[in-house]
């Protein structure tokens, strides 16, 4: 496990209050909704066991068919409507805040890079998927 990796952080503040804002993170009839970073890919499934040792699996597919990938992993801890923290299958951690505003909600997502792609296109596609998540809670 690479314990030097470097943090890369999205945010986002969505205005939705903190409650709804977990729920539609959260829930896999929401996120098979809004987990994309672009219109030619969606999230045909999704599944999610939200506790500590709970393990969350999100097929990310192209609309066309051509290419799909599973992302997961186990939740090593869970405050509710305040932060989750999961490590992936390759062993990067990602910790993820939400901070209630009074009516609005900031997410932000700091997670370990991997060393296959630039930091630039990490962090890219993670803040259009995370974007992607504003426009579905404001407008649903």
């Amino acid at each position: 496990m690479e314990t030097s990796a470097q943090k890369i952080t999205v945010a986002t503040t969505v205005n939705a209050p903190v409650a709804k804002v977990w729920e539609q993170f959260n829930a896999p009839e929401h996120i098979t909704q809004w987990c994309a970073a672009s219109e030619d890919w969606h999230a045909p499934f999704a599944e999610n066991d939200l506790r500590p040792g709970g393990k969350f699996t999100t097929t990310m597919a192209a609309k066309d068919g051509s290419f799909s990938f599973d992302f997961g992993g186990i939740y090593s801890n869970i405050v509710a409507e305040k932060a989750i923290e999961y490590d992936m299958a390759d062993g990067r951690s990602v910790q993820i805040t939400f901070e209630d505003h009074g009516g609005n909600t900031t997410v932000t997502e700091v997670f370990d890079a991997e060393q296959s792609n630039p930091v630039e296109m990490q962090r890219d596609g993670w803040q259009a998927i995370l974007d992607n998540f504003k426009k579905y809670v404001e407008n649903n």
